[in-house]
């Protein structure tokens, strides 16, 4: 069997639900859709692999008698534990390699039962992975660990998935780690709240998958990260408990929360959090603004926006290739998607505003301004067509891979005068990487978050692999981009985390002594150095 939300089952190899997963005749569609983009022959539909023809290794290690009530080493357990959604990872499975498959999963219930993992493995030289809820495209839940281990166990924190408290005056939330979106958002609900944090991976990503590796939501702009929505974390390490107060802000010394955001599993394993949330937003306006020729005008109106200090929630540009990509318009414009909204009014003067900015760099906006009050959904256009497309898109990467492709993303951050010459070299080499490659493909580009200091360009590239040397393929136009990236001063990831996959440049890009007061933390709070060793800096 597949692991399983409620009723409905996860696939084994790709992302999300199995019934969501594209039919053979969709698939069909996406191969036509494909060959014509790019301009090679339809690629074949390749069989969709089945569980039962994993082959496993035998577990390094057996679950321990102390640990055997909420530990399990059966094949599906292990299975749906061996990677996150990366390219790489799904390739791997769709092949049924899963060598790397952790040796048991432990589904802990309380503090007290990770505390007995940690302690156990902390005794053993086991390395413990915090799962989340798996989403990671990074390897960052990936049993990859070195011989000094030995065994790995993967923890996942299903069971900590309850809003346990509201505090309607202060409006916020205390939320068990891992929560998923869906969940969260239909507890807070109940309330008339909600946190407002809305990943792409939103369907299955946890509370505490989204402190640890400091992801990107919803907003746009002012409250992008789920740093903004933090306000205390509760954090079980092998050295005891980790816990912050509850305050509003403080200036008493370096953050506890700070510590926490952004450490990949590395110092502990965080089990609640108390987040900032509002109420239910009953006032949108939306607007889908077109550009036509290059795409500098558009990155300029963004910008102005940006640094105007209107805060929409949605101000997302969309590269001609990518609006045509996502279905979103045919016409060769670069589209920006705007949106403000409040639970309190209207936000039209922030509108006009912002329309003025966008017409006065050539910007039209051929449907208008879309006004909505309640909670009922949009009635289409090209902001509803970007919506589906954004939250669909991971089942569209697997669909993909299932049909030979080389897909995959990747996302940075720079200050507004550098950008111009950052798209210009990630253009360059990405492009000149796949036609070295795949012969070619296709890259798009969209902001998915912006700054007044700068945006967030996140990328897109599709090529078609040769059977069987797609991974090598992609390990080439990823090293590409990523080398661009730190070559022109930018981050190696404004919201995906660093993982195993990126700490080669990460450790290019942050300072020495920054990696040696984090190894001292490290030997601090995880002394045998067993928690998700190899993310961040090396045990």
């Amino acid at each position: 069997m597949n692991a399983s939300d409620g009723d409905e089952r996860r696939s084994f190899w790709g992302w999300g639900y199995e019934k969501k997963f594209p039919d053979d005749g969709v698939r069909k569609g996406i191969a036509q859709m494909i060959a014509a983009r790019l301009g090679v022959p339809e690629p074949s539909l390749r069989p969709l692999p089945k569980i039962e023809d994993v082959a496993l290794p035998e577990p390094s290690v057996a679950v321990p008698q102390e640990l055997a009530g909420f530990c399990s080493a059966e094949k599906a357990e292990r299975v749906t534990h061996t990677y996150g959604k990366a390219f790489r990872d799904q390739v791997r499975a769709f092949a049924g390699d899963f060598a790397r498959a952790p040796d048991f999963v432990a589904r802990p219930a309380s503090e007290d039962d990770i505390a007995k993992v940690l302690a156990w493995a902390s005794r053993k030289a086991v390395a413990v992975i915090p799962f989340g809820g798996g989403t990671s495209v990074v390897a960052g839940v990936e049993g990859h660990v070195s011989d000094r281990y030995e065994g790995v166990v993967s923890l996942d924190l299903g069971r900590f998935d309850q809003v346990r408290e509201v505090d309607l005056v202060s409006r916020a939330a205390r939320i068990g780690a891992g929560a998923k979106g869906p969940q969260i958002e239909a507890q807070l609900a109940t309330h008339g709240l909600t946190l407002r944090h809305y990943p792409q991976s939103f369907e299955h990503s946890t509370l505490g998958g989204w402190i640890a590796t400091r992801a990107g939501g919803h907003f746009a702009t002012l409250y992008t990260h789920i740093d903004d929505l933090v306000e205390s974390v509760r954090m079980i390490t092998p050295a005891g408990e980790l816990v912050s107060r509850r305050l509003p802000a403080s200036g008493a010394g370096p953050s506890p929360e700070r510590l926490v955001l952004g450490s990949e599993g590395i110092l502990g394993v965080i089990t609640e959090a108390w987040v900032r949330v509002q109420a239910r937003p009953k006032y949108r306006l939306q607007a889908s603004v077109h550009f036509a020729g290059p795409m500098a005008r558009a990155v300029d109106a963004v910008r102005t926006i940006a640094q105007a200090g209107l805060y929409p929630s949605n101000c997302r540009l969309l590269s001609a290739e990518e609006a045509q990509l996502n279905m979103v318009t045919d016409d060769g414009s670069h589209v920006l998607v705007l949106g403000f909204e409040s639970a309190d009014h209207m936000r039209e003067e922030a509108m006009a505003r912002a329309m003025a900015i966008c017409e006065a760099h050539g910007g039209t906006c051929p449907r208008g301004i879309t006004r909505r009050e309640g909670t009922e959904k949009a009635d289409g256009g090209a902001a509803a067509a970007w919506r589906a497309a954004f939250l669909e898109a991971p089942y569209l990467q697997s669909a993909l891979v299932s049909l030979g492709a080389v897909v995959d993303t990747f996302e940075t951050a720079c200050t507004w005068d550098r950008f111009e010459a950052l798209h210009a070299r990630v253009t360059e080499r990405v492009n000149e990487a796949m036609r070295a490659q795949c012969g070619g493909g296709l890259l798009s580009l969209r902001f998915t978050h912006v700054y007044p200091d700068g945006p967030a360009p996140y990328y897109t590239f599709i090529a078609m692999g040769r059977p069987g040397e797609e991974i090598a393929q992609w390990k080439a136009i990823k090293r590409a981009a990523s080398d661009a990236l730190m070559e022109m001063g930018a981050t190696i990831t404004h919201h995906h985390a660093v993982g195993r996959l990126h700490r080669p440049w990460y450790d290019q890009e942050r300072s020495p002594l920054f990696a040696a007061t984090l190894r001292a933390t490290k030997r601090a709070l995880d002394p045998a150095g067993i928690l998700n060793p190899g993310v961040l800096i090396d045990p």
